[in-house]
C-alpha cells in the first residue's frame, strides 16, 4: 500500500519516485484560467487532472498547499508579446469594466469546477493582486544582468540567459531551433532578438490594464505572474508544477528561464502535463471556437450533443483516459462513460447486500494493492478503473451467487470503493433533475420546426423561434442543424 509513488516528469522525459522537498509536506502550483470566456472541457481536464493529484497526495498522509492561479491581466490575444489583452478586449467588445469580466467568468469557473466535484486550491491568487511581486522580479533579472529596458518595456534576454543557464530543456527546443523557428512581428523590433520575451509592457495609451513602474506605466509579461507568485507562495523551488501540455512552450519554458535569472534556480523538481481534449482531433480551445461550454455539456444545448451530460459523467469520461493521453471527444464515448459510471455507482450500493460466507472464491486484497499501484504508476486512473470493474465483476456475481466473499473480503471491498471511487477519483451520485425531459421537448419542439421549413412553412418556423425567444431561449440554424440555448 505504501510503494514508491512514480510521476512521469516533462523535464527529464521520464518517470521519476516522487520524494517531496520537506518529507510531509508537499507545494503544487497549477496554471489556472485566463478568464475571459465560458469554462468548457479544455478546462475541466486540468482541474480534473490536478485535483486527482490534489486528493492522492493527501491520500498518502501528505499535507499538500495547492496554489492555481486566476490569469486577469497580461495575457495578449496571441499568447506573445504584442496585440490586445484578452480581457480588455472582451471589456471593450461587452463595453464593461475589465474586473467586470474577470468576475463574472471566475465566478463561472468556480461554479463549473465545484459541479464536477473538484476542491478548491489551497490558495487562488490572482496576477493583478500580485503587480509588486512582479515588478520586484523584473527589477532583480536586470540587476542579474539577463534582461533589457527598451522605451518603457523589458525583455528577457534569451541569448544572454543561455550563455549560463541550458535554454529549451523542458520543451526540448534548443536556442538555434527557436531563433530559426521564430518570425519576427511588427512592433517587435526594439528586441535584440526574436526569441526574447516581455516580461514587463509598455502600456499603449488606449490600454486599460496599466499600472506605474520604475519603466513607466505598463503591465507584467503573461508568462511572469505564475513565477512570481509560485515562489511568493511556495519558495523559489517546489515540488510540482502543472498545466496542459499547450504551456510546455512557450509559458512553462519562459517560467523556468525568468526563475534561473531572478533566483538561480529552476522553479520545481517536477513538471506535470495534462494532454489536450479533442474534437475530430482537433485541440479544443476558445481560440479556435470548436469548443463546447461545460454549461452546454449539462444542458445539451449545443448542437454537436445529442442530449445532455451530468457533471459526474464528464468527470468519469476524463478520467477514462491517462491524463497525458489525448482523449477525443464524441457522443457514444460520453454515453459509454455514463453507463459504466452508474455500473460503478450500483456496484458500491450493492455491496451493502452482499451475504457472508466462510470461505473465500476471490483474492480481494489483490485487487486492492492493484488499485493502489495503479494510482503510484503516474496517477494511472484507466487502470485503476479496470480494476474497479473487476470489483463491479466479484460484486454482481457474490449478489448472483456464482462467487463467494467471506466477512473480511466485503469489508475489504467497501473500503476499495470508499477510498478510490468516493475520495480519490470523486465520483459521485447525483440528484435527478428535470434537465433531460427537458432536452427532450426542446428535440421535438426543434425536429418539428425543421419539418416546417423542409416543407416551406415559414410562418410555423418562424413563429416557434419567436415564442421560444419570449421564454428566453435562442435558437440558432447552422450547417450541422439548428440548436438552443437559454439566455440568461
Amino acid at each position: 500500500m505504501s510503494s514508491d509513488l512514480i510521476i512521469y516528469n516533462t523535464l527529464s522525459r521520464k518517470k521519476e519516485v516522487f520524494k517531496p522537498i520537506h518529507p510531509t509536506h508537499v507545494g503544487m502550483y497549477v496554471c489556472g484560467p485566463t478568464v475571459y470566456g465560458e469554462p468548457h472541457l479544455g478546462h475541466a481536464r486540468p482541474s480534473i487532472t490536478f485535483d486527482i493529484v490534489f486528493r492522492y497526495l493527501q491520500h498518502k498522509g501528505l499535507k499538500v498547499r495547492y496554489v492555481r492561479n486566476i490569469t486577469d491581466a497580461g495575457h495578449l490575444v496571441d499568447d506573445a508579446d504584442h496585440g490586445e489583452d484578452k480581457i480588455a478586449k472582451k471589456a471593450r467588445l461587452e463595453k464593461l469594466e475589465p474586473m467586470e469580466v474577470v468576475q463574472f467568468y471566475t465566478i463561472k469557473y468556480h461554479k463549473a469546477v465545484e459541479v464536477l466535484n473538484c476542491l478548491p486550491p489551497s490558495i487562488e491568487p490572482r496576477a493583478t493582486g500580485h503587480i509588486i511581486e512582479q515588478i520586484e522580479m523584473v527589477k532583480q533579472i536586470l540587476k542579474n544582468g539577463y534582461a533589457y529596458e527598451v522605451n518603457g518595456s523589458v525583455y528577457l534576454d534569451v541569448n544572454k540567459y543561455n550563455e549560463d543557464f541550458p535554454y529549451g530543456r523542458l520543451s526540448g527546443r534548443n536556442l538555434e531551433d527557436a531563433l530559426e523557428n521564430t518570425r519576427t512581428l511588427d512592433g517587435q523590433d526594439e528586441k535584440k532578438s526574436s526569441v526574447d520575451f516581455a516580461i514587463w509592457k509598455k502600456a499603449a495609451p488606449e490600454h486599460i490594464m496599466r499600472w506605474p513602474s520604475p519603466w513607466g506605466d505598463g503591465f507584467p509579461g503573461w508568462h511572469l505572474e505564475c513565477s512570481a507568485m509560485s515562489s511568493k507562495y511556495l519558495g523559489d523551488t517546489f515540488d510540482i508544477h502543472g498545466g496542459g501540455m499547450d504551456l510546455v512552450f512557450p509559458h512553462h519554458e519562459a517560467e523556468i528561464a525568468q526563475s534561473n535569472a531572478c533566483n538561480k534556480c529552476d522553479p520545481a523538481n517536477f513538471w506535470m502535463h495534462n494532454n489536450m481534449i479533442t474534437i475530430n482531433g482537433q485541440k479544443m480551445g476558445k481560440s479556435l471556437g470548436n469548443f463546447i461550454n461545460l454549461e452546454e455539456f449539462f444542458s445539451g444545448s449545443h448542437y454537436l450533443l445529442e442530449r445532455a451530460y451530468k457533471p459526474m459523467t464528464v468527470r468519469f469520461f476524463i478520467l477514462q483516459a491517462h491524463y497525458r493521453s489525448p482523449l477525443d471527444f464524441s457522443n457514444d464515448a460520453l454515453q459509454a462513460a455514463e453507463k459504466g459510471l452508474a455500473k460503478l455507482l450500483n456496484a458500491k450500493k450493492t455491496i451493502a447486500q452482499l451475504k457472508e460466507s466462510s470461505k473465500s472464491s476471490v483474492d480481494v486484497l489483490t485487487l486492492q494493492k492493484d488499485c493502489y499501484q495503479a494510482m503510484n504508476d503516474d496517477f494511472n486512473t484507466p487502470i485503476l478503473i479496470a480494476h474497479l470493474f473487476e470489483a463491479v465483476r466479484i460484486i454482481n456475481c457474490a449478489k448472483a451467487g456464482t462467487e463467494e466473499l467471506t466477512k473480511q473480503d466485503i469489508k475489504v471491498l467497501s473500503e476499495i470503493f470508499d477510498t478510490f471511487v468516493t475520495t480519490i477519483l470523486a465520483l459521485k451520485e447525483e440528484e435527478e433533475s428535470n434537465n433531460d425531459l427537458s432536452n427532450d421537448i426542446m428535440d421535438i419542439i426543434l425536429q418539428i420546426r425543421s419539418s416546417a421549413k423542409s416543407n416551406k412553412d415559414w410562418t410555423t418556423a418562424d413563429l416557434i423561434r419567436y415564442e421560444l425567444k419570449k421564454l428566453n431561449i435562442e435558437v440558432r440554424d447552422g450547417s450541422e442543424g439548428s440548436s438552443w440555448e437559454i439566455k440568461e
